[in-house]
Formats: structure tokens, C-alpha cells, sequence
């Protein structure tokens, strides 16, 4: 998934290893735990690759404070931890 650094993925300025997110669906709630951050060049797409397990992968622009369109990506790798149905 990607979003914009100053709107809904804002809060991913934040984001620390270990920290779970949790992703609402029509089908019902998937939470994930952050595993990997990083930073790559806007033209590095092995991010995403997929992974061998059932995952989640982030990416907005870096550096968050940057005005214009800013250099690099900020990446987040997450690992589902489970789900809830509805």
C-alpha cells in the first residue's frame, strides 16, 4: 500500500519495530507487526517482491519533512500476527 507522507500515512513518521498495525477490511480485521523499516531510492522496486509469508508492505515519500517532491521512500515490512472475522 502506498499514501502520502503528509496525510493518511502521517503517523508512519512514528512507526517503531515491534508496533502492530491493524488493517480494517470488508471481511474483517488483519493485524500485522512492523519487522523492517527502511529507506530506498524512489526507483528501487525489490520492496515489492513478495515475501514467503502472508505480509504487508508500506511505502510513502522520505524524508517526512521534505517540501516538494521528496528524494527517497520510507518503507515498512510488516508480518501478519492474525485476524478477527466479522
Amino acid at each position: 500500500m502506498a499514501g502520502h507522507r503528509d496525510t493518511f500515512f502521517r503517523a508512519l513518521k512514528g512507526v517503531r519495530l515491534g508496533d502492530e498495525i491493524r488493517l480494517a477490511t470488508s471481511h474483517g480485521e488483519l493485524r500485522y507487526r512492523v519487522e523492517r523499516t527502511l529507506v530506498v531510492q524512489p526507483n528501487d522496486l525489490s520492496v515489492l517482491e513478495p515475501l514467503p509469508e502472508p505480509s504487508l508492505t508500506l511505502i510513502t515519500c522520505f524524508p517526512f519533512s521534505y517540501v516538494g517532491n521528496a528524494p527517497r521512500r520510507f518503507i515498512v515490512q510488516a508480518s501478519r500476527i492474525g485476524s478477527q472475522s466479522s
